[in-house]
């Protein structure tokens, strides 16, 4: 057989199934015009032009055995295919319009928030947060005069209480909406915590454990506080200056690191985090290899200066960053030459620049710390002034002995007097 033969045999067939194909489907499209006997009507269906075309031939395909329900089940697959087309394009059309649409909704819900917070403010100060438990005794209470346990038993011993509705019809007869309390009760909780930590800070050794007990049993619960993560770092900051055993405390230190990158990833617009977070990290210099210790006194830097930065008034960051600097200051030439070679340029700071800031700590809060005295007097002595060196050492000996931080300064005071000259 010649190439051109075969070539239009197999077009002849592709060309008979063509028209096969085509004919079942104007077929279909013709049954579906016309209600079938057993089954319910279809939607109209209309022939496009190539089915128009192929009209004649198709019709003499023969109905077989089932065709009807194949038919039907096409019929509806095909219903389905345009239905979601239509829901795809309804989604494609909202789409650029969701984010403005949850933006809003955040908008309100924080401004009935700050308004609830607001109203609770302004009310009566022996005013408390009624709870769920306390509506439903509240009212049983005003429908009887009995306590609330016996006015809640009804006749046939069974326990009764208002549903979510009644008690939300009851709360908002008070004043209050139920969006307000369930915000505000929260609120309370949380403020109530951190009230409670930072007494504990100020406490003594046992206090400051308790206060990182206390700190972790609420964690899955204001975890994602950041305010709550800084106040833990500073708790793992209290727990490790008071622990004696090596292991816990390289322990503490490092979990208090890893908590201070969180709540810095978590609000990087927090001075505190950063603050803490440098705090941390100072303290993780006693148990790193020198090159860690050089990095870790970079981070240190990094983050007081974005602490001051956010909250230029903090003296606390003022007396780290001037600790820092002298630090640097007294740091030997092979030290330096370690830093460059480890991180290309060692770090730079002279007891001048230490003084500055010891000094910012004075101007922004007097008598800070005695230790912040014994720098200014530490300061001054290099810088060979020794008549104010003096003068800090009496500031700082005016001052009394309470934490041990003021014992470490009174250490140190006994050893300025000795190279100042003063009995």
């Amino acid at each position: 057989m010649a190439l051109s033969d075969n070539k239009a045999l197999v077009l002849g067939v592709l060309a008979g199934a063509a028209g096969l194909s085509l004919g079942t489907v104007v077929l279909y499209n013709s049954r579906r015009a016309v209600p079938m006997s057993g089954h319910g009507v279809h939607s109209k269906l209309y022939l496009t032009s190539n089915d128009q075309r192929v009209a004649g031939a198709s019709m003499v395909v023969r109905e077989m055995p089932g065709q009807a329900e194949v038919l039907d089940r096409l019929a509806a697959l095909i219903q389905c295919v345009s239905e979601l087309k239509d829901e795809v394009r309804a989604l494609k059309s909202a789409i650029p319009k969701l984010q403005d649409h949850i933006r809003d909704e955040l908008r309100g819900r924080s401004s009935r928030a700050e308004g609830a917070a607001a109203r609770v403010r302004a009310g009566p100060p022996n005013r408390t947060t009624p709870t769920r438990r306390r509506k439903v005794a509240g009212g049983v209470a005003r429908a009887g005069g009995q306590s609330s346990e016996e006015e809640a038993e009804s006749e046939g011993g069974y326990i009764t209480a208002l549903t979510d509705s009644e008690e939300e019809e009851q709360i908002e007869a008070e004043g209050q909406s139920p969006y307000e309390v369930n915000v505000i009760e929260p609120l309370n909780q949380f403020s109530a915590l951190l009230e409670r930590v930072d007494a504990l800070h100020d406490g003594s050794d046992g206090d400051k454990r308790e206060c990182l007990r206390t700190m972790l049993d609420k964690r899955e619960q204001f975890g994602q506080n950041t305010t709550f993560l800084w106040r833990l770092v500073r708790a793992y900051v209290d727990v490790h200056d008071i622990t004696t055993n090596l292991e816990q405390k390289k322990t503490h230190a490092e979990t208090g690191k890893k908590v201070g990158e969180e709540a810095v990833k978590l609000n990087p617009m927090c001075a505190e985090s950063h603050q803490w977070y440098a705090i941390m990290c100072g303290i993780m210099t006693e148990y790193e290899t020198v090159q860690n210790r050089i990095k870790n006194g970079y981070i240190f830097k990094d983050h007081l200066d974005k602490a001051i930065e956010l909250k230029p008034q903090d003296p606390m960051s003022y007396y780290l960053l001037g600790r820092w600097c002298y630090a640097v200051a007294q740091l030997s030439w092979i030290e330096r030459k370690v830093a460059a070679t480890l991180f290309g340029e060692p770090p730079s700071a002279t007891v001048q620049d230490g003084l500055k800031n010891f000094l910012k700590v004075e101007e922004i809060s007097p008598k800070y710390s005695k230790l912040n005295y014994v720098f200014l007097a530490k300061c001054y002595r290099d810088l060979g002034q020794k008549s104010q060196a003096r003068k800090m050492c009496d500031a700082a000996t005016s001052m009394e002995t309470i934490s041990k931080e003021d014992e470490e300064a009174q250490k140190e005071l006994d050893t300025l007097f000795s190279a100042l000259g003063v009995n």
